[in-house]
């Protein structure tokens, strides 16, 4: 059976900490394996071009078209980090049918924490703003939810994540680059090493076997 990629979907309100947690995660995850692919939803949302704005039926629209490239990726066995607050309960419901390995990640805020932070200057405006005059649909069956108020580092709640989610994840990966170069330019093979066989790599030996 075809291998296909895990869609990591980490939602949230503005301010949570989505992004954070999102990209560390990710930088973590690359390091393990070649194919990951990181989206952030306010840095993808120009690619698609200017014909989504921030109505109801926009934000619905937007959030459909993001989800489908997610699942287009995971199909082709890339692993997706996804970070948006893809606020209506129908979308989370439609990625759970749809893709096969989906895993949601709430980062869950108290309402004194994200006023005290106000990175954008959102919920002071408060106008237009998801979570404030603009109703969130919170997540009922998320994965795995994270407590967000500053009392842990970024560093310890994604390894909190990690542990749950992808325990495999190493803060310094084997390198066995040179072993590689020494193994193809020996003409023992006549073709680079796949993206699998060089994820095996960092997580076995030269010599073969388990490193724990």
């Amino acid at each position: 059976m075809e291998h296909k990629g895990t869609v990591y979907f980490f939602t949230g309100l503005s301010g949570a900490g989505k992004t954070t947690l999102g990209g560390l995660f990710y930088q973590r995850l690359k390091a393990t394996k070649p194919n990951v692919v990181y989206l952030d939803g306010d840095a993808i949302r120009p690619i698609f071009g200017e014909d989504s704005g921030y109505t109801q039926d926009d934000r619905l629209r937007w959030a459909g078209r993001i989800f489908r490239v997610c699942k287009m990726l995971a199909d082709q066995g890339i692993d997706v980090i996804c970070c948006s607050i893809a606020m209506f309960s129908s979308v989370r419901r439609w990625n759970r049918e749809n893709i096969s390995q989906y895993k949601e990640i709430y980062i869950r805020v108290k309402k004194e924490t994200l006023l005290a932070r106000n990175q954008k200057g959102l919920y002071t405006a408060g106008c237009n703003v998801v979570g404030v005059d603009i109703p969130f649909d919170e997540p009922q069956s998320s994965d795995l939810v994270v407590q967000n108020d500053g009392e842990q580092t970024p560093q310890e709640l994604v390894e909190q994540i990690e542990h749950i989610l992808y325990p495999n994840i190493v803060e310094n990966p084997i390198d066995n680059r040179d072993y590689w170069n020494r193994y193809y330019q020996d003409q023992i093979c006549t073709i680079e090493p796949s993206p699998f066989a060089r994820y095996v790599a960092t997580m076995t030996g030269a010599g073969g076997g388990w490193l724990i």
